[in-house]
């Protein structure tokens, strides 16, 4: 029996693709640990000079972020017909901005919150680790088998 056809094809994207793809959004979820508890929020995001970009209001959890503390960012997405789908997950650390050039930068890339209030802690995240995938999306018929007639 063949199944590579009904195998769905899955290509590990390079850097390029992966900014490509983050390019294409503006929303992802990022984890990041509080004391023995994983946090995860989703955030919208602006990259800009190989970086990701997030504004947050005061005492949320996001701008409870420590300097330097460590991310993930995760972004998925699909085509206009729902047949391919891709995800990019980034791994980093989180940075406070508070210069007044890194500010401009960031409106300057249209960063602006979806929610209503003040949003004045900005930071960045650095990269680490940048990986991704594309994948064509099975269709249903291959996510179950086949039913049984029923005996009635």
């Amino acid at each position: 029996m063949n199944t590579a056809a009904t195998e769905p094809e899955i290509k590990e994207l390079g850097v390029h693709d992966c900014w490509r793809y983050l390019r294409s959004t503006s929303l992802c979820r990022i984890a990041f640990t509080d004391g023995d508890i994983v946090e995860n929020y989703p955030v919208n995001f602006v990259p800009t000079n190989g970086t990701l970009l997030i504004r947050t209001g005061e005492g949320t959890k996001l701008a409870s972020l420590a300097e330097h503390k460590a991310v993930a960012v995760e972004a998925d997405g699909m085509n206009q017909y729902g047949t391919i789908a891709w995800s990019v997950i980034l791994k980093g650390h989180a940075l406070i901005v508070t210069d007044a050039e890194e500010t401009q930068d960031a409106m300057d890339a249209g960063l602006s919150p979806w929610q209503p209030g003040q949003k004045n802690v900005l930071f960045r995240i650095t990269p680490q680790e940048i990986s991704g995938r594309r994948f064509v999306i099975a269709a249903p018929t291959h996510w179950w088998p086949p039913r049984e007639p029923s005996a009635d």
